[in-house]
């Protein structure tokens, strides 16, 4: 296996992070991926940071047995907690996060400076978005909301238009946010790219809503691209590995994949 043949490794507390599997395969149809969701710890959301920092290793270990030219962290959660703890031990392979293509983003195109962020508990009480946008764009004014009930509610299918208590929840969430006169919003969690169509009809054409997830896409193909590592294979392969539960698993991923999956599903004991 050549250097631009191995897999990219990208994991999640669970399937949020499907949606940048996604948005992988959409932006780059050649790469080799390996997934893993921790479904038995999840939601990472509501830990603490040593709990999620603990979760995380062990989530990049499992990875790390395979042969991997990237990693891929595909939870804002474990993004913000422990993005610094995985460069460290790792530094020999590339990592690739979700808070910081998307503060980029938000911080490029934001006109009025006043940025929101949708994100769990977690990440929202980290502050790394906050933190992260300014880095880029010193004078943005970032309101960070937690919004616990989005996850639950995606997870039992809730998200399409017309669910009147998916759109009910959203609003009373994103009301305070839209006005405060943001004219950016980020979307800090892989699961609310699937309610993208009703938020944005929420905060109106005024507002520019951002997924954090397909900004890791395109900015993890223009990492490969400057390392001269994107895939030329012609048929990819994908594989699934979860740490409880695969049917389940495999079950609601269709919800976040959009189609199928194009690989096997695996339950795992990374702890072995």
């Amino acid at each position: 296996m050549t250097e631009k043949e191995k897999f990219i490794g990208v994991f999640d507390s669970g399937i949020g992070g499907l949606t940048v599997v996604k948005s992988i395969v959409e932006t780059m149809p050649n790469e080799n991926i390996i997934y893993f969701g921790d479904t038995a710890h999840v939601p990472y959301g509501t830990r603490s940071k040593e709990q999620i920092i603990e979760y995380v290793l062990s989530d990049v270990k499992f990875l790390s047995r395979f042969n991997i030219k990237a990693i891929v962290i595909a939870c804002n959660t474990a993004d913000s907690a422990a993005r610094d703890k995985v460069e460290e031990k790792y530094s020999n392979i590339p990592v690739y996060g979700v808070v910081s293509p998307a503060s980029k983003k938000a911080a490029e195109l934001t006109k009025n400076k006043k940025i929101g962020v949708i994100a769990t508990n977690a990440t929202v009480n980290s502050g790394a978005y906050e933190k992260t946008i300014r880095s880029f764009n010193p004078n943005a004014q970032v309101i960070s909301l937690a919004c616990p009930l989005l996850v639950p509610l995606v997870e039992e299918g809730r998200f399409k238009k017309g669910d009147q208590v998916i759109e009910e929840v959203l609003r009373e969430y994103l009301t305070p946010l839209k006005e405060q006169g943001i004219d950016t919003l980020v979307l800090g969690c892989t699961h609310y790219p699937l309610l993208y169509d009703i938020i944005t009809e929420i905060m109106g054409t005024k507002v520019t809503v951002i997924s954090s997830s397909i900004a890791a896409a395109e900015e993890l193909k223009k990492g490969l691209d400057e390392r001269n590592l994107l895939s030329e294979l012609s048929q990819s392969e994908r594989k699934y590995f979860v740490s409880d539960n695969a049917e389940d698993f495999e079950k609601h991923a269709l919800i976040f994949m959009g189609n199928a999956l194009g690989g096997t599903v695996e339950q795992v004991d990374i702890e072995e």
